[in-house]
């Protein structure tokens, strides 16, 4: 064959390798969570979404790898004991993030017949014996900051960049149009300073925008009940968790913001 023939084949080579090792090297933003970051398959059932099914309006998704794996009904154990957090250990890599929100299903009980999907309050390394009914099997059950710190202590020796997200509150506004800001919120952004990892206040940002939007307004974003938005409010909450980023100093995760 000659040469003339020759280069261009080895330059059209040479190309298609480093064109797939950008691809691989593409950084990924796993959102971990229960429904309110994902609610059923993500695709609006009964018209109730999730933040985590939005954040692809704000990213620049040619830039970077956009995977809600968020999951409606778990808690900040039973995302880690269904292996679901085992499964992302597997994939994920140095340069990826984590946007991390649990809570909301973390005040259960620890053992009962119907979810046991509970953690002890608090942020302590209290622990209690259980035996599972649900699963059926002998489990240690531990503080909700104990599973929070494993995620983020685990997701940084991986080489990716946690970051803790407190979780947006629920329609429940009090007889002066307050709402109450979630221990688990004062909760999460204690361990994100015990981790040294980022810290994303949802939710007082979500509870500044109720408040100034009034309880009539906010109650368009709950067709079922006062925990789950529709469309509506989880767009609003994906564009705080933006914002919030975008705030965060130091992190690189700003540069893929649209």
């Amino acid at each position: 064959m000659k040469t003339k023939y020759i280069l261009p084949i080895i330059a059209s080579i040479v190309f298609l390798a480093v064109s797939f090792q950008k691809f691989q090297d593409k950084p990924v933003l796993y959102i971990i969570g229960d429904s309110t970051v994902q609610n059923g398959s993500g695709k609006g059932a009964d018209s109730l979404w999730g933040w985590g099914s939005f954040m692809n309006l704000y990213f620049k998704t040619d830039k970077i790898e956009i995977q809600n794996q968020a999951k409606g009904g778990r808690s900040s154990r039973t995302f880690i004991t269904e292996g679901r957090w085992d499964s992302i250990m597997k994939t994920i890599k140095k340069g990826d993030y984590v946007l991390m929100q649990f809570g909301h299903n973390d005040g259960g009980e620890l053992a009962d017949t119907l979810r046991a999907r509970g953690t002890i309050k608090g942020i302590g390394e209290e622990s209690k014996d259980i035996y599972n009914p649900i699963r059926k099997v002998n489990e240690t059950v531990y503080t909700f900051g104990h599973y929070m710190r494993k995620y983020a202590n685990e997701a940084k020796s991986k080489g990716a960049i946690p970051i803790i997200v407190s979780p947006i509150p629920r329609n429940k506004f009090n007889a002066e149009g307050k709402i109450e800001k979630d221990q688990y919120g004062v909760w999460a952004k204690e361990v994100a300073q015990q981790t040294g990892v980022y810290f994303l206040d949802l939710n007082t940002r979500v509870i500044e925008k109720y408040e100034k939007m009034g309880a009539e307004k906010v109650k368009e974003f709950f067709p079922k009940d006062h925990t789950h938005t529709n469309k509506k409010g989880a767009i609003v909450n994906a564009e705080l968790v933006t914002k919030g980023i975008k705030q965060l100093k130091g992190c690189e995760l700003r540069k893929y913001i649209k």
